[in-house]
């Protein structure tokens, strides 16, 4: 018997609104439904976009202390009905219930950071005596919200990306639009009901739930947004730098991040850091561990402890608090990697182990021998697919880590602090990782890669920053 869900409201600018179509949100395990939500149309968008117009007045004069009590109640909301969020997660999206609590427990810290970062946004004097023209003359800066905030958010992470950009942008004063990933919207309604029942303000904060043709350019485009914060793919990415016009732009666009192993590493730290970085989430990770570089007198050791690791992984039910590793987000995903191990099979490489499909399920996979000439060794995978390589130094290794256009996040592993210096100084990413995988992150940090992985960087303060705007006050003395 078919599923009837009577349909979630999307919030727009802070009500609760039906839509006049609705879209299917469906549970990429099996198909199933599991609620609709609306789908908005342009007029929805135009409409959102004028009232957040004076919700940006209001938010703008909002005391910082009111601000970080509205944000700490939506983060205690949160933590309230925490299963709850996580179930909502875990149907919605690829994750396994396990990942998806502690991605509710990563969103109420980033919440708690946001609120915590309120009261830090400050400013400096200036000495302008320091010229010979300012002499009598004393002043300083302040950071002043931009006004509205436009946030388009992905499918991987749907509650705390999206707290990534709500947080900061009311802790700063701003209104914000959130377009959610149109597969996995339920999330970020969730955290709209959180702020709702914390007693933000109306018309600060809307979360639009449609189609990306439908209402995405006219979020992009509109000139009453001042900021677009998006995460998502290289493709996208270029089209809304060329759509956005003269505005601030946020860009985490993915990666295809590497892992440094050298003969002196703690083995088994270094592959149970990696396996779990490649398949966590079923790989569709922006820092995901996509390509291992093994120095050559552990490379046997390391393939076969990581193999057979790789093959201990649980596959199955995303509810069971069993299962390591989930389905990929629809089965047209997993035909896309799918394709892509094909291809490096057919140009030489070695399946060591996985390269099955089920549907949208594909199981963890790990080849060697990949030619340089194959997409899975130039783009990101967003799959659970890693790749392993053996090389002969550090040298080889940073030179091939830093063979493609992405620089998220880097691994290395290693006891030498010369070579962990050497591959802070020479890898060309946003952040490196010494003695850890590349999918290591706490949300207080500084998030962003170089290349095509991005422009600007995230992180509760670091995205306060680019909220905001700074204003020079200068006062002449008599």
């Amino acid at each position: 018997m078919a599923t009837h869900v009577e349909g979630r409201k999307m919030f727009l600018a802070g009500e609760w609104v039906d839509g006049k179509q609705w879209i299917d949100v469906t549970d990429p395990q099996d198909g199933s439904l599991v609620d609709r939500v609306p789908a908005a149309t342009k007029e929805d968008m135009e409409a959102c976009i004028e009232a957040a117009k004076s919700g940006a007045q209001v938010a703008a004069r909002m005391p910082v202390v009111e601000r970080m009590q509205i944000i700490g109640k939506a983060a205690d909301y949160i933590e309230a009905n925490a299963e709850r969020y996580a179930r909502t997660i875990a149907k919605e999206s690829s994750k396994t219930i396990r990942e998806a609590r502690k991605e509710v427990g990563r969103a109420v810290e980033t919440l708690r950071l946001s609120a915590e970062e309120a009261r830090r946004i400050t400013g400096e004097t200036i000495p302008f005596d320091q010229s010979p023209g300012g002499i009598g003359k004393v002043g300083y800066y302040r950071r002043f919200p931009l006004g509205i905030i436009g946030a388009i958010t992905p499918f991987n992470d749907p509650l705390n990306l999206v707290a990534h950009k709500v947080g900061p942008a009311i802790a700063s004063g701003n209104a914000i639009i959130v377009k959610p990933a149109t597969v996995t919207p339920l999330s970020a309604l969730l955290l709209a009901q959180a702020f709702s029942h914390a007693g933000l303000p109306e018309k600060i904060l809307s979360v639009i739930t449609g189609r990306g043709g439908e209402i995405g350019d006219v979020l992009v485009e509109h000139p009453a947004v001042r900021m677009i914060s998006f995460t998502g793919g290289v493709e996208t990415g270029l089209a809304i730098t060329k759509k956005a016009g003269l505005k601030k732009v946020g860009m985490e666009l993915g990666s295809n991040s590497p892992v440094i192993v050298l003969q002196d590493a703690d083995l088994e730290d270094a592959v149970a850091s990696s396996v779990s970085g490649a398949f966590w989430a079923a790989g569709q990770n922006c820092l995901g561990v996509q390509r291992v570089y093994i120095e050559d007198p552990v490379f046997d050791l390391f393939k076969e402890r990581f193999v057979e690791q790789t093959e201990s992984y649980i596959v199955g039910d995303k509810q069971s608090e069993l299962t390591d590793m989930g389905p990929l987000i629809t089965e047209k995903e997993a035909q896309r990697v799918e394709g892509l191990v094909q291809e490096a099979l057919d140009k030489g490489a070695t399946l060591e182990t996985g390269g099955e499909r089920d549907e949208a399920f594909y199981s963890p996979t790990v080849l060697t021998g990949v030619p340089d000439d194959c997409a899975l060794a130039a783009e990101e995978i967003f799959g659970p697919v890693a790749l392993l390589y053996r090389v002969t130094d550090l040298d080889e290794a940073i030179e091939r880590a830093n063979a493609v256009d992405y620089g998220l996040q880097a691994g290395i592993f290693t006891k030498n602090l010369d070579h962990a210096h050497r591959a802070i100084e020479e890898l060309e990413v946003g952040g490196v990782m010494i003695n850890d995988s590349s999918d290591f992150r706490i949300d207080a940090m500084p998030f962003g890669g170089v290349k095509q992985s991005g422009l600007g960087r995230e992180g509760v303060k670091f995205a306060i920053q680019e909220m905001t705007d700074t204003k020079v006050v200068c006062f002449k003395l008599g």
